[in-house]
């Protein structure tokens, strides 16, 4: 009897507190317009990548790449955007308000696309 309370115990923890996040390729505008400010624009909506003043960004923001050294658009000196897939995790919440779906919580890499693919996508929202 012990046993079986245990078991449901540690089932109701494991339930509570569990989420599998698993690895998906994201695909649209990634948007740097102000120093410390990224987000990515796909088909489904906007998700926060940082915020400047923010501590909180996700694991694996090294692998973002230098998108100026490719096609780039920009629009505030060096700022601006690119068209890229992020291999990420993400979370959705509502604490960002209407502008954005959630956050990319982990980065596992991202490739810079032309920007033709972006604009050429009708899913996808104009940058600009």
């Amino acid at each position: 009897m012990r046993a079986k309370q245990l078991l449901v115990c540690l089932a109701l923890t494991l339930a509570g507190t569990s989420t599998i996040a698993a690895k998906e390729n994201r695909c649209g505008w990634i948007q740097n317009p102000t120093p410390g400010n990224y987000w990515l624009d796909d088909g489904e909506g906007s998700w926060i990548l940082m915020t400047q003043g923010s501590e909180i960004e996700p694991l694996g923001m090294e692998n973002m790449p230098d998108f100026t050294t490719g096609d780039f658009v920009q629009t505030n000196g060096y700022y601006g955007y690119a068209c890229g897939c992020i291999e990420a995790e993400t979370e959705r919440s509502s604490d960002f308000g209407d502008s954005f779906l959630g956050r990319i919580s982990a980065i596992y890499a991202v490739k810079q696309v032309p920007i033709g693919q972006c604009r050429a996508d009708k899913a996808l929202p104009s940058p600009e």
